[in-house]
């Protein structure tokens, strides 16, 4: 029986949006793995909110605005911080165990915030923590159904909107019609060849969308995260921006701290900054990494504080309370995505999406650290919100003809890496949209999901590369070289519709 709703993807967005619908009628909620693998779950910094005794919403809100770089859109950021309060005590309520000194809510400083503002969850498993307390709470609801490994590979479009999904088992497609469809499917980060996102961030949400005729905004605006676990063998594990909220410094491979000689605020700068450093002093150096160092801050408080990635480092051989840690910046959250209003709707009827795979233009060209998760709980409740209110008659629709790249997914990976990645130039981005742009096209006779995958990576790649040419400019996760300054022509958003070259709004 085809839902009334039907949400795609579990992490948290997609999870406080299938918990406001519930109550209004039958809710699904795809995932194209098991439910606990998605970008949320691997969230290890925190969630901010401004609960403190010195803190308070203007402040929240102001370092929002600065780390967007000039982007953020106002009315979006206002909505973020005014309704992270009550987001994060309707957590507690339904059971979310935030860590705590005694009684009080305990509250951490991350890069670019002014105030501690910052909740963590059994030291650094917040993304877990609040995923978990969502699922528990949205299985609880009689009206809430979930389907995992089935991934969506179209949207039904009529002429009247987006009216259900084609989806794929493994074995075979079919189609669930619903009055309204959610996009809540995550990042993008495995389009690149360094990435702290798990396997399934392949930018489905933002391709599903472009296929079906949706704005697709400020997709150039990338956030490499500086500090990635950089041993041979081991997976591009994050390491947390608290670690730098508690002291840990940054050293090359001579040992010398370098961060100073790049910001004032030395570590403790946004990513962007620290990402582009890291990148120079490697340069400097010929080191293929830098350091990662909690050697002078007590063991025994690192161990309790980071025991997820305390023992995640100690498999591959590294003791992060005695050992220097080996790092190097990876492809970590997209700003843009799916263009959507303050209320999750994408600009085809019947569509909306909420978290990462949303541009509401909350992060601006850069997101603060720890407002992601925040942005996924607020955002998919008020998207949930919306399309209980807006719900449609299904009018019927048909899915765009499968087409496929040619080009292999490590080629896709490391084209985007090169050209796209924490340091672009015009003839790089020309060379990465001409490859892509020319790759031959086919249709497959069998399929599998790594197929459709690679088929979205490919469409994403190719639209950050259209975005980040027609950005002439540098500003927050986009720097190019040949235009290392920022441009107040381009203090507009990149706007991307098909048939079209890219507008600046």
């Amino acid at each position: 029986m085809n839902p009334d709703f039907l949400v795609v993807g579990a992490g948290v967005a997609g999870l406080r949006a299938a918990i406001e619908l519930a109550p209004h009628g039958r809710v699904l909620v795809v995932a194209k793995d098991s439910l606990g693998e998605s970008s949320s779950a691997y969230a290890q910094g925190g969630i901010a909110a401004a609960l403190s005794d010195d803190d308070n919403i203007e402040l929240h809100e102001h370092d929002t605005l600065i780390a967007g770089d000039g982007l953020c859109d106002p009315a979006a950021v206002r909505t973020l911080v005014e309704d992270a309060p009550a987001a994060i005590y309707e957590l507690i309520d339904w059971g979310a165990e935030f860590d705590r000194e005694g009684a009080r809510l305990m509250f951490a400083r991350e890069g670019a915030h002014s105030r501690s503002r910052v909740l963590h969850a059994h030291g650094d498993s917040t993304g877990r923590e609040i995923a978990r307390t969502l699922y528990i709470k949205a299985a609880s609801l009689e009206s809430v159904e979930f389907r995992s490994y089935a991934s969506v590979t179209d949207l039904l479009v009529g002429p009247d909107g987006v009216s259900g999904v084609v989806v794929f088992d493994g074995d075979r497609t079919a189609t669930i019609e619903a009055q309204a469809v959610l996009l809540a499917t995550g990042g993008l980060g495995r389009v690149y060849l360094e990435t702290t996102n798990p396997d399934v961030a392949t930018g489905d949400g933002i391709a599903l969308g472009w296929h079906a005729g949706a704005e697709i905004r400020d997709v150039e605006f990338v956030q490499f995260h500086p500090t990635a676990l950089h041993v041979e063998g081991a997976p591009r594990f994050l390491l947390s921006e608290a670690l730098r909220g508690e002291g840990a410094v940054l050293r090359n491979v001579a040992g010398d701290r370098f961060m100073d000689r790049y910001d004032e605020r030395g570590e403790l700068a946004p990513r962007d900054i620290v990402s582009r450093s890291i990148v120079a002093e490697m340069a400097k150096t010929g080191a293929p990494h830098v350091f990662l160092d909690l050697t002078h801050l007590n063991p025994e408080h690192v161990r309790e504080r980071f025991p997820r990635i305390y023992s995640t480092c100690l498999q591959y051989g590294v003791d992060i309370s005695r050992d220097q840690i080996p790092v190097h910046p990876a492809a970590h959250y997209a700003m843009g995505g799916v263009s959507t209003d303050l209320d999750g709707r994408a600009t085809i009827p019947g569509l909306y999406a909420a978290g990462e795979v949303a541009c509401t233009g909350v992060h601006g060209a850069n997101r603060l650290a720890s407002n992601s998760l925040l942005e996924g709980l607020v955002f998919g409740a008020r998207a949930g919100r919306v399309m209980r209110d807006e719900r449609r008659v299904r009018t019927g629709g048909e899915s765009p003809q499968h087409l496929f790249p040619v080009m292999k997914e490590m080629a896709v990976r490391k084209l985007a890496w090169t050209a796209c990645g924490i340091l672009r130039d015009g003839a790089g981005l020309k060379d990465a949209i001409e490859q892509l742009s020319g790759t031959p096209m086919q249709g497959l006779d069998s399929t599998t999901r790594v197929d459709y995958e690679v088929r979205n990576m490919h469409v994403v790649a190719g639209l950050i590369a259209r975005a980040g040419l027609a950005r002439r400019e540098s500003r927050g996760g986009h720097y190019r070289t040949d235009y290392p300054e920022r441009s107040p022509d381009f203090q507009k958003h990149s706007i991307l519709r098909q048939g079209r070259e890219a507008t600046f709004a």
